[in-house]
């Protein structure tokens, strides 16, 4: 049979890997082979997900990091390479939005959201890249955004200029990062069923006013996102920005969406 993901035994680290759309990610990768590097600050949730990986017969290890803090990114990939001796992707699903109304806003707000939205991923991404550049042979590096990166996000706004920012460091990075082979994209999901955001009442709105296919998405259909964007089927694929969102921005551009 043929390997259309080119990913057997290559070592993809999935930073959030713990919960929701970052296990469902580390589960698609383990399926066609990869080493998932399950990178949580949580300790249980990595070893978790990472037992039940093996227990189904795929390659995992857990990791503990804290990638918020300042020396957090670099000893994340000094630690994966320790073990594991390369590092062939990367995956970055960390970020929690405070809601409130602009005006409100602090500039503690504003420092958090873009410190867990945007920062974070900076320099994760960086010292990751820096390893793969090292190594000479390419890699694969997915963040995962939002759509309230590409439109408008009212009482959220720090979140959205935050990962309005995420999708455009990704640009500049693929375009740097081309010679070296390293491709750089993003996802960017609607609203999701996470364990964050998983009230029936919110699936009920979500389903009904805002999204065309009438319901939320679900972490495996982000995950397979994942896979195709890491995986050689998307090997001439860079800068991209995919909103995976059942329609929402499809109507929403459109003028379709009329908000009460």
């Amino acid at each position: 049979m043929v390997d259309h993901f080119g990913l057997q035994d290559k070592v993809v680290a999935v930073i959030g890997g713990g919960l929701g759309m970052g296990q469902a990610s580390c589960e698609a990768l383990a399926s066609v082979g990869a080493r998932a590097c399950v990178i949580d600050i949580d300790p249980e949730r990595a070893d978790n997900v990472a037992a039940k990986i093996r227990a189904a017969g795929g390659q995992a290890e857990a990791f503990t990091a804290d990638v918020l803090a300042n020396d957090g990114p670099a000893s994340c990939a000094a630690a994966v390479v320790e073990r594991c001796g390369r590092i062939d992707g990367l995956v970055t699903i960390v970020g929690q939005a405070k809601f409130g109304p602009f005006l409100d806003m602090t500039r503690e707000d504003w420092e958090l959201d873009h410190r867990r939205n945007l920062a974070y991923f900076a320099f994760c991404a960086q010292a990751f890249a820096r390893q793969m550049v090292t190594q000479g042979d390419g890699g694969a590096i997915t963040a995962i955004a939002s759509v309230s990166g590409t439109q408008s996000a009212p009482n959220h706004a720090a979140y959205g200029a935050a990962k309005a920012g995420l999708i455009n460091l990704v640009r500049s990075m693929a375009v740097e990062l081309a010679p070296h082979g390293i491709r750089v994209n993003a996802i960017s999901p609607g609203s999701i069923r996470t364990p964050r955001l998983s009230s029936p009442e919110m699936a009920k709105v979500i389903a009904e006013s805002l999204v065309p296919f009438k319901r939320q998405g679900r972490t495996d259909e982000i995950a397979s996102a994942v896979l195709f964007l890491t995986s050689q089927m998307a090997s001439y694929v860079t800068g991209h920005n995919l909103c995976v969102d059942g329609g929402f921005m499809a109507q929403y551009i459109l003028g379709e969406l009329k908000p009460s």
